[in-house]
């Protein structure tokens, strides 16, 4: 089977002329984790708003054999869901019902529908029904989290794409999420710097410098690379 993601000699600059990506390539393979480790400002969040066509490089993106192209936009963000850093810049409606329903409303499924599936998702992600009628901003870190990631999964994307996963969020709430990830069968991308969540995701890791892979395999290997000693 082809990758479900191709990206081929991607590069990209701020409008201020500073190099972020540099002549990126790597393969992503449909239910495969990805773990993306690099120091601040290597262009780890970059490269992943350029695969949902937020930001828009030089090279070739294909996901699930599609071009990421302004054509193919509607289709590949249907595809293609983030999480991003901070939950509180997804989480915007009056309630946390509302909030996970706006996309498929967004799309024009039916009220019912896009209610029923809304509730199956926050379900399925560990949301009690009496947080349904709550604003997201009550939520403690943990709920914005999951709710946000809810938002995401309602539109059945193929690939999954989170920045910094566990900011914000206590031990206990790391293990849940982690937990929670581990159930889920799409493809994922993940951005972080937290070594022992990412071997607990995926045995593989790419790590970013100045925006160009320096390394890419098992990711307690890549791992090393922020000094880090898997079997210590």
């Amino acid at each position: 089977m082809p990758p479900l993601v191709e990206i081929r000699g991607l590069s990209y600059s701020h409008p201020d002329g500073t190099r972020a990506l540099s002549n990126v390539s790597l393969d992503l393979s449909e239910g495969e984790n990805l773990i993306l480790f690099g120091p601040n400002g290597s262009g780890k969040t970059t490269l992943l708003l350029q695969l949902n066509g937020t930001l828009t490089g030089a090279g070739e993106i294909k996901v699930a054999g599609m071009q990421v192209t302004a054509k193919n936009l509607p289709e590949i963000r249907r595809r293609v869901g983030i999480v991003f850093q901070e939950a509180d810049e997804q989480l915007f409606m009056p309630t946390v019902l509302d909030d996970v329903m706006f996309g498929p409303l967004n799309l024009g499924w039916p009220l019912q529908k896009a209610e029923q599936r809304a509730r199956q998702t926050l379900a399925a992600v560990g949301i009690q029904d009496e947080l349904f009628s709550r604003p997201p901003f009550h939520l403690s870190s943990g709920e914005k989290r999951r709710v946000a990631l809810a938002g995401v999964l309602v539109m059945e994307p193929q690939l999954l794409l989170l920045d910094e996963p566990t900011t914000s969020l206590d031990p206990p709430g790391q293990r849940a999420l982690l937990q929670l990830l581990n159930t889920l069968p799409q493809a994922k991308i993940i951005a972080t710097h937290d070594v022992h969540f990412a071997s607990s995701l995926s045995k593989r890791a790419v790590f970013l410098e100045a925006g160009s892979i320096v390394a890419d395999g098992d990711v307690k290997d890549v791992g090393r690379c922020f000094g880090w000693d898997p079997y210590a």
